[in-house]
């Protein structure tokens, strides 16, 4: 993986490089100016990897936001003359120990574990992204600070650090799926948010250097204008690739919290849940693991396969 210094140093600089290339001329008419998300664009479109990644991404978000065009099966109804039978033409992945339709669960699953990645990787780079920028462009004590700040977090051990957040919160009656949710999503984001703020501070300090930067500060624009028009459209590329890779990851961990007891719980039902459920019954019932650790297996694959083909593309020393 690209160096996260090196990437945003790159991707700032190549933005505004990218607004002077110009498309080669066909019909012998000046081409139109390109910027660097659009060659990224014409790049991607040439990438088997992107084009994979990307259907494979859309057919489980239709799956998580429109669950019954899949199935009509209840994945809350159970039947215990139906435990833990294997798969038939009725139940195509077979039946849980608790007599529940393993394929109507992993259908629904995928809403859970989807909302629990972007809602994580969402407000990782938002708290992060907040920071670093910050950090990066107005620099001194409070770089200092906020640096140190995200230096103990980055420190924490994430498995430890998530029992202890987790358990505090189920300790103080959290109930209700949306409810656990929200815990599980704040308590990955407050261990990850150092990574974005490291990439997005270094995106800021290479960013602020250039010169159209010093123009707007030269012609008196507020520290806000050039935060939000000047820093961030050109700081946001090496953050928006981390927060893709970073989005299939959160799946996993999301899976790896419920396995170990502390993440989602019912009413909330994820492929996590769901492997958790089948650890008893790997050797009798292999099928309770088999699909759903499958269908998280492929989708952190393909977050992770289109995190680098957009990273592959936004960096022009990888072209």
């Amino acid at each position: 993986m690209t160096d996260p210094t090196s990437a945003a140093a790159s991707a700032a600089v190549a933005e505004h490089v990218g607004d002077y290339v110009t498309a080669a001329p066909a019909d012998g008419k000046p081409g139109k100016p390109r910027s660097l998300w659009t060659d990224a664009w014409y790049d991607l479109r040439r990438r088997p990897m992107f084009i994979i990644s990307m259907a494979l991404i859309a057919f489980i978000l239709v799956m998580a936001i429109f669950p019954g065009l899949f199935t009509s099966v209840d994945p809350t109804h159970q039947d215990l003359s139906h435990s833990r039978e294997t798969p038939s033409a009725h139940a195509w992945f077979g039946y849980d120990i608790q007599g529940r339709d393993i394929y109507a669960r992993v259908i629904y699953g995928a809403r859970w574990s989807i909302l629990v990645g972007v809602l994580a990787a969402g407000l990782t780079v938002l708290i992060g992204g907040t920071l670093g920028i910050l950090a990066g462009y107005l620099g001194g004590w409070l770089d200092s600070v906020l640096s140190r700040l995200a230096e103990i977090f980055y420190g924490l051990p994430f498995v430890l650090g998530a029992i202890i957040i987790l358990t505090s919160f189920r300790s103080a009656g959290v109930n209700g799926a949306f409810a656990i949710v929200g815990a599980v999503v704040l308590s990955i984001s407050l261990l990850s948010w150092p990574v974005s703020m490291r990439i997005m501070r270094s995106a800021a300090i290479s960013a602020k250097q250039q010169d159209y930067v010093k123009a707007a500060r030269a012609l008196g624009a507020s520290t806000r204008r050039v935060i939000i028009r000047h820093l961030l459209p050109n700081c946001l590329a090496p953050v928006l690739v981390w927060a893709t890779i970073a989005l299939g990851a959160f799946i996993g961990v999301e899976a790896t919290l419920s396995f170990l007891g502390i993440g989602l719980r019912s009413p909330a039902v994820s492929w996590g849940v769901m492997i958790a459920d089948s650890r008893n019954f790997i050797r009798v019932a292999p099928h309770l693991l088999f699909f759903p650790a499958g269908f998280l297996v492929v989708t952190v694959l393909s977050f992770v396969m289109l995190g680098d083909a957009v990273r592959d593309a936004l960096d022009p020393k990888l072209r």
